[in-house]
């Protein structure tokens, strides 16, 4: 039976890197590239504010190529939902008939990005879904994974979390209540290590920055991304310099 062409969403952090490590060991699926939303004004991966030159660098390492999707600093959700309308309708052209996520316990979040792909009769894959946060990220570390956090939401973490690398000393330093995964958004992070990748990707880590987003009015706290971006939030941005 021949493998069902597959477009990996990837945010290039944790729960990203650990999906597709298993997608990637699954017979039955074919995973033809990467789809990244880049902010356009900055040239940054949405939401992480990673620089698009380190995504390069991932995707090299890992061995796929990377289909970038650029987006304005803001937009409704009808034009997100048109705009990626347009990216899967092009992906399905190719051959592709599954679209997989890094997601693990968003309902609301699941639900949106199959009924999107079931207008386009693509159908979604979650590696990961439903699976204990806790037990996951010990397996991401046991794995031999390496991942740096790129940015923190301001009310959950102190900006002290940014760019730090996870480890058992990470984990004990989490507050309580915020997710060992940051499935709720609390941190995002930079996979630039592991089982999938060649060679390392190499940094060095520069500046934090402070910034706050205001939610689309009309998107009635629905999900852009991964993660849900509140009326008003603040995060903290680790940058990361690419080194040659």
């Amino acid at each position: 039976m021949s493998k069902q062409k597959t477009v990996f969403n990837w945010s290039g952090g944790k729960d990203s890197a650990l999906a597709l490590y298993y997608l990637l060991q699954d017979q039955r699926f074919e995973i033809t590239n990467l789809l990244t939303t880049v902010n356009s004004a900055y040239e940054r991966v949405s939401m992480h504010g990673v620089r698009k030159s380190l995504l390069i660098q991932q995707a090299r390492s890992i061995g796929l190529p990377v289909t970038e999707v650029d987006l304005p600093e803001s937009m409704s959700m009808p034009e997100y939902d048109i705009k990626m309308n347009q990216v899967m309708q092009e992906q399905k052209s190719n051959g592709v008939r599954y679209s997989a996520y890094g997601d693990i316990f968003l309902e609301d979040l699941k639900q949106y990005r199959e009924d999107k792909l079931a207008e386009l009769d693509l159908k979604a894959l979650f590696p990961i879904w439903k699976r204990d946060t806790k037990e996951l990220i010990k397996e991401f570390i046991d794995l031999g994974f390496k991942t740096i956090v790129v940015c923190v939401q301001s009310n959950k973490l102190d900006q002290a979390f940014a760019g730090r690398v996870i480890d058992g000393d990470f984990l004990a330093d989490l507050p309580q209540g915020v997710d060992p995964c940051g499935e709720n958004g609390e941190f995002h992070t930079f996979v630039f290590d592991g089982p999938l990748f060649k060679i390392p990707v190499t940094f060095d880590i520069g500046e934090t920055v402070y910034r706050e987003y205001q939610a689309p009015k009309d998107c009635d706290d629905s999900c852009m991304e991964s993660d849900c971006v509140q009326k008003m939030a603040g995060y903290y941005f680790k940058d990361l310099i690419p080194v040659s």
